[in-house]
């Protein structure tokens, strides 16, 4: 009990791209094309809640598939990798560990609190923060960002008949992909690398809409689909989740004014017009 007061509540988790990497290679070594997911260890800092996850390792993994509580981790082997990534990187601790999920599991419970013996012992001096559960989807057809966040914490059980259990559930953290300039430099000069010189700047620019407009959709299905679950009593409605859809709705602009439809009309035949002129 000691512990869980000591440690500082997880309020948004950073993913550098070393991470993004390490994991794709993982998942394509061992798990490509099959119904199997990778774990491995975050390494970075946590400094206010703020968890920043620098790099990682690969743990060998294996899970039952008939029987979901039957798992193995490699404890040597993390207690190895760990020894020798602290005479390299003396900074970096462990904060977590990823999954390529691409959804929670079972067992990802039990994983999250095997890691956390491995985190650094809290004490009434220093604070330390909970580990964190990065769910990193490694599916090319994926169109958002690729990393999902989550920590642990306690809540009460109220379906018990006798009297009122607290059990351990993991709630979602906004996270996001961040890079030293060093890294952006890597990404930028792979990109390069990645990109097609053939193709054109207008196909390019088609992509791209295509792409955020298939995001969107995904999102918008989301909510659709979370709305439809309270309605039919599936789930408790949440008011601030319900409050943040209805600003977002709020921010939609309208498209049935006059001068709105008019001037997109204006620069629809812009549009057109320099296409067609560049096609003669």
């Amino acid at each position: 009990m000691t512990r869980n007061n000591l440690q500082t509540p997880v309020t948004s988790v950073t993913v550098h791209p070393l991470v993004l990497l390490s994991a794709a290679d993982h998942y394509n070594r061992i798990a490509k094309n099959t119904r199997k997911r990778v774990v491995g260890v975050l390494l970075g800092t946590a400094i206010r809640g703020a968890v920043d996850a620098t790099n990682s390792f690969a743990v060998p993994f294996e899970e039952d598939k008939g029987n979901s509580d039957v798992f193995y981790l490699d404890h040597n082997y993390l207690e190895n990798m760990l020894g020798m990534f602290r005479k390299v990187h003396a900074k970096e601790r462990v904060v977590g560990f990823y999954s390529t999920g691409p959804s929670i599991r079972p067992n990802d419970l039990r994983i999250c609190n095997l890691i956390q013996k491995f985190m650094p012992k809290a004490s009434a001096a220093t604070a330390v923060t909970a580990p964190v559960f990065v769910i990193i989807d490694v599916r090319p057809d994926r169109k958002s960002i690729p990393t999902t966040a989550y920590h642990t914490v306690e809540e009460v059980d109220a379906n018990t008949s006798t009297s009122s259990e607290i059990k351990q559930t993991f709630a979602h953290v906004p996270s996001v992909i961040g890079a030293m300039e060093a890294e952006e430099v890597g990404v930028e000069h792979m990109l390069r690398d990645i990109n097609d010189p053939t193709v054109s700047t207008v196909t390019t620019l088609i992509k791209a809409k295509m792409s955020g407009l298939a995001s969107l959709t995904e999102k918008l299905v989301e909510m659709k689909d979370y709305l439809q679950d309270v309605v039919d009593g599936k789930i408790k409605p949440n008011q601030t989740i319900i409050s943040n859809m209805q600003n977002i709705v709020n921010l939609l602009p309208n498209l049935n004014t006059d001068h709105l439809v008019e001037a997109i009309m204006v620069k629809t035949n812009d549009m057109h017009m320099a296409i067609y002129l560049g096609g003669e």
